[in-house]
Order: C-alpha cells, then sequence, then structure tokens
C-alpha cells in the first residue's frame, strides 16, 4: 500500500487530513499534507489510499491547495451517508466482514471512486454505532452491541452534561448565589459525587467525574469541595469530617427505633412481678456526674452494717430492656460505644432509652444490677452479692456540689474514707494512677473555642471512680470464680516503673504512660498491672459501653442460674468487634478533639504558649502544650538545648484544623 503519487487520508487528533506520498519505504512515508506540511507517517496510520496515482510535480502550495479541495469535496460526500440504512441492508448477510468499496457503492448506487470510499469511511470513523473498521474491513455490529453503544453513548452524554452543567452549578454556589440554583437532579447528583470525592478521594466510585466537574467549574485546591458544600449549606463550616470518613453509624435504623418506643410504653409493674428481682426502693441511692451529664447508668449507696459498710453501686439494667438478637443489639454492635465530641455525642443507644428508661433519673422507678459489697472499716471486701433490683434515685450531685459537702453529708464522708483506703489498697497491689488534668472544649456559638483544664483526681471524681473500679473488679471475680467466660480487661507490668505510688507531676506521668504495655481485652481473667487488681472488666456504663451490656447479659444468667447467655466462643467473637469498633470510634473522637484544639490555636497564632519539653533529641524535641495538653515536636536547636522536664516558650508558624497542619517555633 502506498507509492509516490498516491493520496492517502490518516487522522490527527481526530481530524482527517489527505496527504500526497512523496517517498515510501517499507514502514513510513514521507508525505505532504494539505497544511503544506512535511512529515514521516507510519504506514500503519494510513485509512485510505487512492487507486489513482497523481502528479507532484507541483509546488507545495498548489499540492496543499489541491489536497484542501480533496478533504472538502470528500466532506460534502460524507454528509449524504446514512449508516443505518446500509446496515439494515447488510443485517441479515451471514458475512458481516465487508470491503469499504462495497458498501461505499451500496450507499451512492454507483462504482466507488477514491473519493467516495474516502468519504464512507470518514462517515465510520465519525459514527463508530453501526460498523467496526478494522485491518481494511468493516465489520458490522450485531443489534445487540449496537443497543449496548447506543446505551453508552447517552451515559456519555448525560456524563459531559453533568461536568457542564456542574461546573456551571459550583461556579454559582461559590458566588454565593446557591439561593437561586434550581434543586433539581442535576444539581442533588453533582453535589453528591463532590461530597463523596472529598470523603473517600481516588476510593470515591466517581473520582474521575468528580476531578473533572470540579476542574470545569475552577476548582482545583485540595478543600474547594468542603467549601462549596459549606456555601451549599449541605455542610455545616465545622462538618465532622473524621465521622464521615470512618462511616460510623449516626442514624438508628427504623426497627431499633420502633423497638425503644416499644420498651418506652412497659410500666414498672412489670419489675415488680420479676421474683429475682430486689425492691430496694427503701434505700437512698446518689448519682454524682458533671454538671451536663444526661444519661445516669450508676448511683451508689452506703449503710452502716454491725461495724462494717455495705456500699451498694447500682447500674442501670440495660440487659433487661436490650436482649441479644434485638434490632437495638445489633445496633450496639456496630456502634461499639457512644462517642463523645466537644458539639455532642452520638449515642450506643437511642436516646429515648439512654436519656430516658435506662437513665437513673431522680424520683423514677429504675431497673438495675445492684452490686452490694460488704467492706470492713479498712476496706477489706468481707461479702459480696449481685443481684436485679428496682431503686428509686433520691439524690442527683454533680461533682461540684459532692466536693462542697463531702466532709459534712455522712454518706459522702464514710465513701471518701472508704476511697481513700481502696485506693492505697491498689498502689500497694502496684497500681499506678498517673493522673492527668481532663481537657474541657466548649463551643460556643457554633465555631468558638474555649479551652480549660479540670482536675480529674477532686475527692468526688475519685471517690466515684474507685467505686466503679470495686464494682467491676468484683464483677469480674463473680464471673472468673465460676468458670463462666467473659470479657476481661488485662494488662501486663510496664516496660519500665518511673512512678510510685501517686504523683501529679506532669512531666513524670507522661513519660511513665509511655513506658505502660498495651491493655488487652481476653475471654479469661488476667490480672491487670495498671489498676493494681488481680482480674478486671467492665460493667458499669451498659448504656455507652457494649463491652458492659454484654458481660450485664452473662452475670444475668449467672445470678439467675440461667444457661449462659453467652459461649466461649460467642465471647471470643465480641472481642474482635468490639476492638474493631473501639478503634474507629477512639479514632475519630481523638481526630476530632484535635481540629477542635487547631482551632482554637487558630484564635490565637500570635499568642506564646508554655510547653513542657519530654523528650529532648539530636535532630527532635517532643513536647506537650501545658494549656490544651496537646503533643508536638520541633527541630531540636543547635545551641541551649533544653532540657526534658523544663517548661520553654513557643509560637505557632502555623494552623489549619481542617488540613490538620499544625507547626511551631521556638
Amino acid at each position: 500500500m502506498g507509492s509516490t503519487g498516491k493520496l492517502i487520508e490518516y487522522l490527527e487528533g481526530g481530524k482527517f487530513l489527505c496527504a500526497f506520498i512523496t517517498d515510501a519505504q517499507a514502514k513510513r512515508l514521507r508525505l505532504v499534507n494539505q497544511n503544506s506540511r512535511e512529515l514521516n507517517l507510519p504506514l500503519s496510520r494510513v485509512v485510505h489510499c487512492s487507486d489513482k496515482t497523481h502528479l507532484i510535480d507541483s509546488s507545495r502550495e498548489e499540492l496543499a491547495r489541491e489536497l484542501k479541495e480533496t478533504a472538502a469535496r470528500r466532506q460534502q460526500l460524507k454528509e449524504k451517508i446514512n449508516l443505518q440504512e446500509i446496515w439494515e441492508l447488510i443485517a441479515d448477510e451471514s458475512n458481516q466482514s465487508f470491503s469499504p468499496s462495497f458498501l461505499a457503492e451500496l450507499s451512492f448506487g454507483k462504482d466507488a471512486d477514491d473519493d467516495i470510499v474516502a468519504a464512507f469511511l470518514r462517515s465510520i470513523f465519525e459514527d463508530r454505532l453501526y460498523f467496526k473498521y478494522k485491518e481494511n474491513k468493516l465489520i458490522a455490529h450485531s443489534p445487540e452491541q449496537i443497543e449496548q453503544l447506543q446505551k453508552q453513548r447517552e451515559k456519555e452524554k448525560r456524563t459531559q452534561e453533568l461536568i457542564d452543567r456542574g461546573g456551571e452549578i459550583l461556579k454559582t454556589i461559590n458566588s454565593c448565589q446557591g439561593k437561586d440554583i434550581p434543586k433539581n437532579d442535576i444539581y442533588n447528583e453533582c453535589l453528591r459525587i463532590i461530597r463523596d470525592f472529598y470523603i473517600s478521594g481516588s476510593d470515591s466510585k466517581h473520582a474521575d467525574l468528580a476531578r473533572k466537574i470540579l476542574k470545569a467549574g475552577g476548582f482545583n485546591r485540595p478543600h474547594d469541595p468542603f467549601y462549596l458544600l459549606v456555601k451549599a449549606g449541605i455542610w455545616d463550616k465545622n462538618e465532622n469530617i473524621p465521622l464521615l470518613r470512618n462511616d460510623l453509624p449516626v442514624v438508628f435504623p427504623l426497627l431499633g427505633i420502633q423497638q425503644a418506643e416499644m420498651l418506652l410504653q412497659q410500666g414498672p409493674e412489670k419489675l415488680l412481678q420479676d421474683p429475682a428481682r430486689k425492691d430496694l426502693t427503701h434505700l437512698h441511692p446518689m448519682t454524682i456526674d458533671g454538671p451536663t451529664t444526661l444519661d445516669f447508668d450508676d448511683a451508689l449507696t452506703v449503710e452502716e452494717e454491725n461495724g462494717n459498710y455495705l456500699v451498694g453501686v447500682h447500674i442501670s439494667d440495660v440487659a433487661h430492656y436490650v436482649q441479644p438478637e434485638d434490632p437495638l443489639f445489633l445496633e450496639a454492635m456496630r456502634r461499639g460505644t457512644s462517642i463523645y465530641f466537644p458539639e455532642g455525642q452520638i449515642p450506643m443507644l437511642p436516646r429515648h432509652l439512654s436519656q430516658g428508661i435506662c437513665s437513673l433519673i431522680q424520683g423514677e422507678l429504675r431497673a438495675t444490677i445492684s452490686y452490694m459489697i460488704l467492706l470492713s472499716p479498712e476496706a477489706e471486701v468481707l461479702k459480696v452479692r449481685i443481684f436485679p433490683s428496682i431503686i428509686k434515685v433520691a439524690k442527683r450531685l454533680t461533682y461540684d456540689e459532692a466536693d462542697a459537702m463531702i466532709n459534712t453529708d455522712k454518706e459522702l464522708l464514710i465513701l471518701n474514707d472508704l476511697r481513700r483506703k481502696l485506693r492505697n489498697r491498689r498502689l500497694d497491689a502496684g497500681a499506678l494512677l498517673l493522673p492527668f488534668p481532663d481537657v474541657n472544649i466548649h463551643i460556643h456559638d457554633g465555631s468558638k473555642v474555649q479551652v480549660s483544664l479540670a482536675a480529674s483526681d477532686t475527692p468526688s471524681r475519685a471517690l466515684v471512680s474507685e467505686m466503679m473500679i470495686l464494682a467491676n473488679t468484683e464483677a469480674a471475680r463473680y464471673v472468673a470464680d465460676r468458670m463462666a467466660p467473659g470479657l476481661f480487661r488485662a494488662q501486663q507490668p510496664p516496660k519500665k516503673r518511673i512512678v510510685h505510688g501517686l504523683d501529679n507531676d506532669l512531666f513524670l506521668n507522661s513519660k511513665q504512660r509511655k513506658m505502660l504495655s498495651r491493655g488487652e481485652l481476653l475471654i479469661s481473667a488476667q490480672p491487670h498491672s495498671g489498676l493494681g487488681v488481680t482480674q478486671y472488666t467492665t460493667v458499669t456504663s451498659p448504656i455507652r459501653r457494649l463491652l458492659d451490656l454484654v458481660m450485664q447479659h452473662q452475670i444475668h444468667s449467672l445470678v439467675r442460674r440461667e444457661e449462659l447467655r453467652f459461649t466461649e466462643e460467642m465471647c471470643k467473637d465480641f472481642t474482635s468487634v468490639i476492638g474493631r469498633t473501639l478503634a474507629r470510634a477512639n479514632n475519630v473522637r481523638q481526630q476530632r478533639h484535635r481540629y477542635w484544639l487547631l482551632k482554637y490555636l487558630e484564635m490565637r497564632r500570635d499568642t506564646l504558649h508554655t510547653a513542657l519539653v519530654l523528650e529532648c533529641g539530636p535532630k527532635r524535641t517532643f513536647l506537650l502544650l501545658t494549656d490544651i495538653l496537646l503533643n508536638i515536636d520541633l527541630s531540636t536547636p543547635s545551641r541551649n538545648r533544653p532540657e526534658p522536664g523544663s517548661r520553654v516558650q513557643v509560637k505557632v508558624s502555623r494552623v489549619d484544623a481542617l488540613d490538620n497542619t499544625l507547626r511551631f517555633e521556638w
């Protein structure tokens, strides 16, 4: 194919170009094309070669003019071709492979010259619906192929429309004219696509399409989708992106909501009809919590008994309402825990339950599991009884109120004395308290951030903590002594011990925390070195933790002398579920906590911050900001290296909460 003087056609940039061959070699041709350009072309790129040989001894300009005239003539002929009619004529033929000249003659009803054949090929390349060009042959598509190609074309057309119109929609949103945009299907789909892209990045199903829409609108910065969605009213300006990226459940399924509403219809009469449930309404339980607490899952009582003290730790009996295989139990398995953010919470159970029938609200009859623990005056455990009960909380106290009353209220006085002795026993057994201040983040007007530190070891907080540790320890002992499988928390001794006894030194406690062994969740009891106990679980927060709810069910079956609710294999499965859900929840919570701290620092770019030097290496120095307890690092200065344990002044050099960027300078 191809010799000097032949007129050929080839494709360049999707367009047909005519050219004369000025020199032909085995695999390459030397050409002059209709744009008066000389070039070398591989033989494989030739789409059509004329039968006629032309004289090419004219000037290049004259040859280019002749080629342009030929191209125009062939383009006019192409407009007369109806490929659908030709396809219908040959659709029933057994052989579906044809020469271009045959179909061209069929189309024009006469012998096909070079122009007609070339025009037909142009038509084929422009509309590939009916025929495919392969190795100088035209292959007719089957009806099924045509249908599929038509669907593909419609999809491509709609995609292009989405790109073009989506780009315009984004421009309008960005110019604060979002209210004028009709909220039609394209609008909604466009925003859904860029939302998914911002959350999932390249893993998004329509990542490439999202990039094209954004590019069409002129948006190329990483966080442009975020700001557009905020302007469109889809997201809040402080939207919880880690929550969305981890796809944590926020809304409860319909079956779960229906179950919660049915439970609300149950009156206290059913509780009193249970012969195994003891009526403890003669006691006067108290709750001690933070001022903003809405879900109360534990209450305390204390009575003198023959020179000893009967401490009651009464835990909301969530297991009474949420049974295994219930929709709400299955949803609790999906969530694993309630998650608390500065701006709100995502509960493990619907608020109908967590803040309603399962919450130990003052003056209301409530189902509980009571851990009645008889302690000697020296806080030795003499006897433990665990049973389902019904109580009515008499007093609701905040930590501040309890602190103010702790030396005058008889019950608080006794409990606080026992708290000190119980703590000393644990310290003697090797417990590590390592108190850190609580970082309280308050959000005002949706975005103004206030951060304050509060002591985590006030008398009332320590009192509640110690009583919960006591109940959890005895619950673990109760299950372990009966050789029943359960969910037990354990911890090996620290890799190195720095702190001995109670120490409030922030530097030493920070160093000691880095040397703690990782906590474990096991199905058989093992020692917990950090708490200084020989076995441990958690049962005191069944409203907020799946682990506590599972253990409450297991204890129910033991105290009622029923078949165990959960087998060893089921408990193993629970450890996997809890490990996975807690890891995700903690990751989201920590990211969100850091986000608000960075927002706080954004408002204090020019403020000097005091930092505690934790470690000073040859290249990096690790510090703790003492006002917000945030870990940072800086390049180690070449001179005047700071000593670990010393305090220095640092300043923000760059901070962006959305971008999770934080840089400090000395």
